[in-house]
């Protein structure tokens, strides 16, 4: 028979504390309860988003540790009930979908999209449900590195399109709607209100985060999507350089304007690794997105290094994070998104559920 433990539950909670260099432990206790039978004790956890790596580390860290305090074996119970975070209150969150998150750049070729693709799909290799949302409307990518280009979303109610299915996400781009060959000659009003269009009237089915990849600079669509759409968080993407690190400041000026969160900083390119020998090179400089972030007092998210496989990958429209057998190259992909969620959810607010309130009488 289980019963609560309650004079256990300090000592407990001591134990995940001293083993979490993420500080994240705190608030995962308002989700977690201890029952004990008389063979073994159960560890039951809420899990409010998908750290796989980061759970396993702290059950190989406490469970000798619990053992010993309990003076039985220790086992671990774990559900997953990804949270909704939420930064602006003042906006209605979108129909199926828990989280926004959106991949900037200050200036274009800094490989935005290419992260963009596989933070998303490394959130959806560590359990979640995702989607992504193209939003550069002048030069879509996503089609092309998820090889589902020339794809056409259908509605089956006349209202909803719906999303391209491709390694296990689901996707939509303005790339699906028009010609390849055809230029987006769109004054900004027009263009915000196409992704306006493609944002609001896809069925996104269910997503624990929807990843937008954004056009780069700080013009209309910025402004659209910050002004109009409960963005959770950004992440801001560089490359050590200096001329990346000019624009990606304005990037982050322009969120602290608007009040949209900026989660942290990506470096991207930050050291060259040659496919044939291994031979590694700085060509881009050394430590830029680490002191950008410093300069900011942000989260270095990640350190994603410059690797050929990255881009055939993607050329090929089967992304690293997929494609990559051996996981090295992978490996800092799921590390960011683990780091990313975390992160997330210690530092920002949880959503309440709506309550609607009826005449009962």
């Amino acid at each position: 028979m289980f019963f609560k433990k309650k004079s256990l539950s300090d000592k407990v909670t001591a134990c995940l504390q001293e083993n979490d260099p993420t500080k994240v432990v705190a608030k995962l206790m308002a989700n977690k309860a201890i029952l004990i039978d008389e063979n073994s004790a159960t560890i039951k956890i809420v899990m409010p988003f998908y750290a796989p790596v980061w759970l396993h580390n702290l059950q190989l860290d406490c469970t000798a540790k619990l053992e010993k305090l309990f003076g039985k074996p220790v086992s671990w119970k774990v559900n997953h009930q990804v949270a909704v975070l939420q930064n602006d209150t003042t906006k209605s969150a979108l129909p199926n979908i828990k989280n926004i998150i959106v991949v900037a750049s200050g200036k274009g070729g800094v490989g935005k999209s290419t992260v963009s693709v596989n933070l998303a799909l490394a959130l959806a290799e560590n359990g979640a449900q995702v989607g992504i949302l193209d939003a550069d409307i002048y030069g879509p990518s996503i089609p092309t590195m998820l090889g589902v280009k020339g794809a056409e979303p259908v509605s089956v109610d006349g209202k909803l399109m719906s999303p391209i299915e491709a390694h296990g996400i689901v996707c939509n781009s303005i790339g699906f709607l028009v010609a390849e060959e055809d230029a987006m000659i769109w004054r900004g009003p027009m263009a915000s209100k196409a992704l306006s269009q493609v944002l609001n009237e896809t069925d996104w089915q269910g997503l624990d985060y929807l990843v937008v990849d954004m056009p780069p600079g700080t013009g209309d669509i910025q402004l659209t999507m910050a002004q109009n759409v409960p963005v959770t968080a950004a992440v801001v993407v560089t490359t050590p350089q200096d001329v990346a690190l000019v624009d990606a400041k304005k990037g982050i000026s322009m969120f602290n304007k608007v009040d949209v969160n900026v989660a942290g900083i990506i470096e991207n390119m930050s050291l060259y690794s040659c496919s044939q020998c291994g031979y590694e090179e700085a060509i881009f400089g050394t430590g830029g997105g680490k002191k950008l972030a410093e300069q900011f007092n942000l989260p270095f998210l990640a350190s994603l290094p410059l690797h050929i496989k990255y881009r055939e990958d993607t050329d090929q429209g089967i992304p690293t994070v997929v494609k990559d057998d051996s996981e090295v190259l992978s490996a800092p992909f799921l590390s960011l998104a683990e780091t990313l969620t975390i992160n997330l959810y210690r530092d920002l607010t949880i959503a309440l559920p709506e309550i609607t309130i009826t005449n009962l009488g």
